[in-house]
């Protein structure tokens, strides 16, 4: 089963190695401390000082987020575009500290503003489970938690594993502290099976679509003006178990705040046709297009080529 995969939460800068690797244990395990044991106002104040201070300490980060900005919305003026660097490091800092914090003193649920909640509501009531495609954008992670609470649907997130374990599982314990079920899979053919069954439990399972991991099969697709792929699975998932596939999309409004876009379901038959395949693999693909579009600081895509 094709899935995109965060490490630390939402998609990180750049890898690199040691002990003090930026998505390494020994700095996951400092944001948590800060998030979960220090004083309330360190996860609101602290983040935007730590994003920035990534910013200038990550200078090949800063050109793959400043390149990734002009590949989708084209040239800026240069204020502009610093000004917009700094909002995506920022805006990730603040995402990683308030993911942090769950399951401690500090958690909170946060407020969330969707639209276009009929075709979710929609697609529930199908009976057949909600496969959500969604991408490395704010809150990704914390809305999952936010429909369990308001539609009693499990949310099972499907995840590539991180590199580095220990790091994995401080994160993945704060995930599941607030309802978010988190799978981890890999290149195994048969590892879409449990995701079935819980689809016909009426479970949403939950794919992220910006990047395909090595190893994975995806589905051409065009989009910021050239080829791309989206992991095969989802589309694999729908056609086997017949659940709807609904494009989700967040974006960080400042503190505890998010925004959620829902667009509309999409099928596919029990034997799609290639063209059924390509036709529905670029409607989500337009979707991510449209969303990343008008919120290009909240799509926390460090890679310049993913």
């Amino acid at each position: 089963m094709s899935a995109s995969a965060p490490a630390g939460g939402p998609a990180a800068p750049s890898p690199s190695s040691g002990v003090f690797a930026h998505d390494g244990i020994l700095w996951r395990r400092l944001a948590r401390l800060g998030a979960a044991h220090g004083p309330s106002w360190l996860v609101e104040y602290s983040p935007p000082f730590i994003g920035l201070c990534a910013a200038l300490a990550l200078p090949a980060s800063r050109r793959k987020v400043r390149d990734n900005l002009r590949r989708i919305r084209g040239p800026v003026s240069r204020l502009r575009e610093v000004r917009d660097v700094a909002e995506t490091f920022t805006s990730y800092a603040g995402c990683i500290a308030e993911v942090l914090s769950n399951g401690s003193k500090n958690a909170e649920l946060p407020d969330l503003e969707v639209t276009g909640r009929p075709y979710m509501e929609a697609a529930i009531k199908e009976g057949k489970g909600v496969i959500v495609v969604t991408a490395h954008t704010a809150g990704w992670e914390l809305v999952g938690p936010v429909f369990r609470k308001h539609k009693g649907m499990d949310v099972v997130m499907v995840m590539e594993a991180e590199r580095d374990g220990a790091a994995r599982d401080l994160s993945d314990r704060a995930r599941r502290a607030t309802g978010l079920e988190v799978a981890h899979v890999g290149a195994d053919p048969f590892a879409s099976l449990p995701f079935l069954h819980r689809l016909r439990d009426g479970a949403a399972i939950a794919i992220q679509i910006d990047r395909v991991p090595a190893g994975m099969r995806g589905l051409p697709v065009r989009m910021f003006g050239e080829a791309r792929e989206i992991p095969e699975g989802p589309l694999r998932l729908a056609q086997l178990s017949g659940a709807p596939i609904v494009p989700i999309f967040c974006a960080r409004l400042g503190y505890r705040s998010y925004f959620a876009e829902v667009f509309e379901p999409c099928h596919l038959p029990r034997r799609p046709t290639p063209e059924q395949l390509g036709s529905t693999a670029q409607k989500l693909a337009d979707a991510m297009h449209d969303f990343v579009r008008r919120y290009p600081t909240q799509w926390f895509n460090f890679a310049t080529h993913s």
